[in-house]
């Protein structure tokens, strides 16, 4: 196995790396003296790959929600629920799927490596029947259901299909009742073969292990059935215009106080590595710095008994799509609306304060230096930025070389009046 190390002065921690012969990269963490090991699976392939192309079967286009109810299935195998397997040796399984990636992970003080081999065999064994793919449709739906009743969550599904009018990111990651009915046994199949490989996946572990043996279990755990090649894989998006497909959509609920979340559309510009992370790390440090709890705005708004606690602000940024969002629960959210709006205007005619800034980038330093203690949240970072070619060490360095005239650039360029939506949940009458 080809080895290498990365390290960073700034955290004191270092990263292990080796890739298998059949083209697996696997990524090791080292705590010593950390009692809770934990352990990912992850593959490049989330709810916006639905329409994909390889050489070796075309053009291929599957329903919504596939990617998720393939994460479902895998955890059902022949001799019967993996859970239980995880639970018999003392591990916490779980998995999740979102618009890009999907990951297997289990936690884990005892019986580690026992535990390590069940992912690996979990991952690459997979058992689909005609019979338990229709029993599963029944599950997720009520599943969908769930979620349409969530507040919460309406807010945010309804605000992604506000802005996009084509792409993917517009339907929610578990999809619909009418897209998971499409699902078959053999679109499943053909999704596992296609991105449940090992060039288009990755293992990580952190905790106090031994490397040299997680590279040793890994190696012998993931022949993949002999699935080691294949061409690459083209994901194929339509035509997303700039500008947000709706301006406003409202919804009544059954809550106690509305909700409100604005969104600002972004263009991802096909970048990706260093360049993408220095957008996303300015873009983090111009909401931190618009709407943070030390920002004007939000010492204006919560006074007036706008918003509580929870109101905030956050940036999703991948290869295929990016978008702001900022919101909470409000008693008059459209007022609530028109004071943002109006905040951001009036700083794009004045400028950031720079020592507004820096107080901003300060508090993301700290926040970024304390994932290293905590296994799950390293990791999920981790593996949030490995499949957009980010060393999550250069982290640090985005940060520091950050200038207040290039977040004052996101501030004109991303937050205009034309690329954003509002959602709102109100109160049943």
């Amino acid at each position: 196995m080809l080895h290498e190390v990365l390290s960073s002065a700034d955290l004191g921690e270092e990263i292990q790396v080796a890739r298998t012969d059949n083209g697996l990269p696997v990524y090791v963490l080292p705590k010593r003296g950390y009692n809770k090991k934990y352990a990912t699976f992850a593959t490049k392939y989330g709810s916006i790959d639905n329409v994909f192309r390889t050489p070796e079967a075309g053009t291929v286009e599957v329903p919504d929600g596939i990617a998720h109810f393939l994460e479902h299935k895998l955890f059902e195998q022949e001799e019967g629920n993996v859970f239980d397997e995880f639970a018999g040796l003392g591990a916490s399984a779980n998995a999740y799927t979102t618009y890009t990636t999907t990951t297997y992970l289990f936690s884990a003080t005892d019986n580690f490596y026992e535990s390590l081999r069940v992912l690996l065999r979990l991952v690459q064994d997979p058992y689909f029947t005609v019979e338990n793919v229709e029993k599963e449709k029944g599950i997720i739906e009520q599943e969908i259901r769930m979620y349409e009743d969530m507040p919460e969550a309406r807010v945010g599904s309804n605000l992604m299909r506000a802005m996009y009018s084509a792409h993917p990111v517009r339907i929610d990651v578990v999809g619909t009742v009418e897209s998971i009915r499409l699902i078959t046994r053999d679109m499943l199949y053909k999704c596992y073969e296609t991105f449940y490989r090992p060039q288009n996946m990755a293992v990580l572990v952190v905790g106090d292990v031994e490397p040299a043996r997680v590279f040793d279990e890994v190696a012998a755990g993931t022949g993949f059935g002999g699935r080691t090649g294949g061409g690459d894989i083209v994901r194929v998006f339509p035509g997303e215009p700039e500008e947000v497909a709706t301006g406003r959509v409202s919804e009544e609920m059954v809550v106690a106080s509305p909700l409100l979340e604005i969104g600002f559309k972004d263009n991802p510009g096909g970048l990706r590595g260093m360049d993408l992370l220095e957008r996303e790390v300015a873009t983090k440090v111009l909401l931190e710095t618009m709407f943070g709890r030390s920002s004007d705005l939000y010492s204006s708004i919560y006074e007036q008994g706008l918003v509580d606690e929870k109101f905030g602000a956050t940036h999703e940024s991948e290869m295929e799509y990016a978008a702001s969002f900022a919101g909470g629960e409000s008693r008059d959210p459209q007022r609530l609306h028109a004071l943002i709006m109006r905040y951001i205007e009036e700083t794009r005619r004045t400028g950031l304060e720079e020592a507004a800034v820096d107080r901003a980038v300060r508090k993301m330093s700290g926040e970024f230096v304390s994932l290293f203690n905590s296994p799950e949240r390293m990791a999920y970072r981790f593996n949030a930025y490995l499949f957009k070619g980010i060393n999550l060490f250069d982290y640090m360095d985005a940060l520091r070389s950050l200038t207040t005239a290039v977040v004052e650039s996101r501030l004109e360029e991303h937050l205009a009046e034309t690329k954003h939506a509002v959602s709102v949940i109100h109160p049943k009458s």
